[in-house]
């Protein structure tokens, strides 16, 4: 379960936070003059979440790495669910939206991919619950362009606003359990392998072929071929052509049914 959400703030101090570049900085009521940036402490904040997690955030720590005093850090952002909005906000505008060009199938997986290189720069996006996304300029853009990617096919507005949420959740699956990996790899010297070697004696003893006879030979190939309990970069492909088989196959329905 997601232990922080968007969407928890003060509405109006948050959305002119987000939209600070157009409507000009928002200097708040408490401590010191100003020493830094609303940027400063997002970029901090940032950088912090990803070497620690979402959940080693505080108004302190970030006051630290900028050589601020606590408080001070509230003259820029009022609380933390006003800065996890900003910072959501900020990663989705990092990497500059690429043109649509190509097929339907190339358009959905580019949306796709972007999505997937997120989460891998900032695994602690996937701990965040986005059912109210932060409204601001680059979670916007973002959305304007995947639902860019699918306009003109003749869908309609709500079909449109579904498939392009069916593909996003998609990533999210796969992409957690490389982050998962990866974070296991990193802490322990032992690799897949070897700790496929050292269980598979009891395994063989529990796991009767008899009872189990699909899953052990399921198991077993995957385990070939993966040399790992599973592939998590593969998961993600795999799936998500055959999720782009599913949009691309119900687009062409609705372009049928629309014809006759």
């Amino acid at each position: 379960m997601a232990g922080e959400s968007t969407g928890r703030g003060e509405p109006d101090r948050t959305l002119r936070l987000l939209w600070r570049a157009r409507l000009g900085e928002l200097t708040g009521s408490r401590g010191p003059k100003q020493r830094s940036s609303v940027d400063e402490v997002v970029n901090a904040a940032i950088q912090l979440a990803d070497e620690e997690g979402v959940d080693a955030l505080s108004m302190r720590r970030i006051a630290d790495r900028l050589g601020l005093k606590p408080m001070s850090v509230y003259t820029y952002v009022p609380g933390k669910a006003e800065l996890i909005d900003l910072m959501v906000d900020q990663v989705a505008g990092e990497v500059e939206l690429p043109p649509l060009e190509g097929s339907l199938r190339e358009r959905l997986s580019g949306i796709a991919r972007l999505q997937w290189q997120e989460y891998l720069r900032h695994p602690w996006l996937l701990s965040i619950d986005t059912s109210r996304p932060p409204l601001g300029p680059n979670v916007s853009d973002h959305w304007e362009w995947c639902l860019r990617a699918i306009d003109g096919l003749g869908l309609a507005d709500l079909d449109m606003d579904r498939i392009i949420t069916l593909l996003l959740g998609f990533v999210s699956g796969p992409a957690r359990a490389y982050v998962d990996a990866e974070r296991l790899r990193a802490s322990t010297e032992e690799s897949d392998v070897e700790w496929w070697d050292r269980n598979a004696p009891l395994l063989e003893q529990i796991m009767d072929g008899q009872r189990y006879p699909v899953s052990g030979r399921v198991g077993q190939a995957a385990g070939e071929a993966y040399q790992a309990p599973g592939n998590p970069a593969d998961a993600f492909e795999f799936g998500l052509e055959r999720v782009i088989d599913g949009i691309t196959a119900y687009v062409a329905t609705a372009a049928a049914d629309r014809a006759d």
